[in-house]
């Protein structure tokens, strides 16, 4: 796959409104301007979706302007329990008035109601991350806290449009394996997250969709020696995989990370396994067309990517609120098998992260 890797800095949209340059690179070189967007603002979505994880426990935490409704979003992942809780609130037509930043490098993100109150705020190399959310689960309160630091060299960047859609485009960053030391409580259950083995990523999401759309996307992040050991303190192994939404012929989202540094990986497929028929009512949508619970082969189309996921928590949540719909899986588990990188084989073992599969129309 012939990729176009972006290397000079300059304004994401020409003046028609359309992308100046479709493709990948390391950070965000094309500047975000929502005045250069020519499609309603209603339309225009943008988002801060932070993870953190150890072997343990997960939190996900959205701060959504997605046009015509806001999205705050918060979930607890018993990875060893194999139990999950999300809770979200909507607002209507915030449309810019989340003042999300332009750039993820600086900048505050924050919404607070009487129910929830986010903040995420970057400056000067180090993010600080604040949720509160009442009754989160029946009466208990979900607090969070956390502080992400030792950002990596590289990240994915990538610039995606539509071809059905001149005015549609999808400009995302993902920024893998940032060490993460906080803790949250949900009522009586409180958890440290340790910076020797607690990782953060941030998914930064600026676009305007058509509007539907179904995406793939997995990442994991941890500490792997790349001799099948997940020895701490040995390399900073990260992954960024994604497919199925706009014209990705300029370039895919696919990279490995270690120790900061990327490595570009072609197209990818999750093989993830059909649902086989069964009797009586199969389920709808994404839970009726895979079996998200048995293991997916992940491969590439160069020969460079052969891993196993193995899950074993599906996080799922389905929200129809007539004109928008979304059907979410997010798969927690373990990846198994290999990266080719600069020829040399990098065997990975037991590494936790997710797989998701969404369908929306928004």
């Amino acid at each position: 796959m012939q990729q176009n890797r972006i290397c000079e800095r300059g304004p994401l949209h020409r003046d028609d409104g359309r992308l100046a340059n479709p493709g990948y690179a390391s950070s965000l070189l094309l500047g975000y301007d929502r005045a250069r967007i020519k499609a309603p603002r209603w339309r225009i979505k943008e988002w801060d979706y932070y993870l953190i994880n150890d072997d343990d426990f997960a939190v996900a935490l959205t701060l959504g302007d997605l046009g015509y409704m806001g999205l705050l979003s918060a979930s607890v992942m018993d990875l060893k329990g194999k139990s999950f809780k999300t809770s979200s609130i909507n607002t209507l037509l915030p449309l810019g008035s989340f003042k999300m930043p332009a750039d993820s490098s600086s900048g505050l993100a924050r919404f607070t109601n009487k129910r929830v109150s986010f903040s995420f705020e970057a400056q000067g190399g180090v993010r600080r991350i604040k949720a509160s959310f009442k009754r989160f689960e029946g009466e208990d309160d979900l607090e969070v806290e956390a502080v992400l630091s030792d950002q990596p060299r590289d990240t994915m960047v990538i610039a995606t449009p539509w071809k059905e859609d001149p005015l549609a485009f999808y400009y995302n960053q993902k920024i893998i394996g940032m060490k993460a030391q906080g803790s949250f409580t949900k009522g009586g259950l409180a958890h440290h997250f340790s910076p020797e083995e607690s990782f953060g990523l941030l998914d930064w999401g600026r676009g305007v969709w058509t509007h539907d759309n179904s995406w793939f996307w997995a990442a994991a992040q941890g500490w792997q020696d790349g001799k099948g050991q997940r020895t701490p303190g040995s390399h900073r192994f990260g992954l960024n995989l994604g497919y199925g939404f706009g014209d990705t012929s300029a370039a895919s989202e696919n990279m490995a990370f270690i120790d900061g540094a990327m490595h570009k990986l072609g197209k990818v497929d999750f093989g993830i396994p059909p649902r086989k028929a069964c009797p009586g009512r199969p389920p709808k949508g994404v839970a009726g067309q895979y079996a998200l619970m048995e293991p997916w082969h992940v491969q590439d189309d160069e020969g460079r990517l052969d891993l196993v996921f193995t899950p074993t928590l599906d996080r799922f949540d389905f929200i129809n609120l007539g004109l928008v719909i979304s059907d979410q899986h997010q798969v927690f588990g373990t990846y198994d098998g290999h990266v080719v990188i600069e020829g040399e084989r990098f065997l990975i073992k037991g590494l936790i992260g997710a797989a998701e599969v969404v369908h929306n129309k928004y």
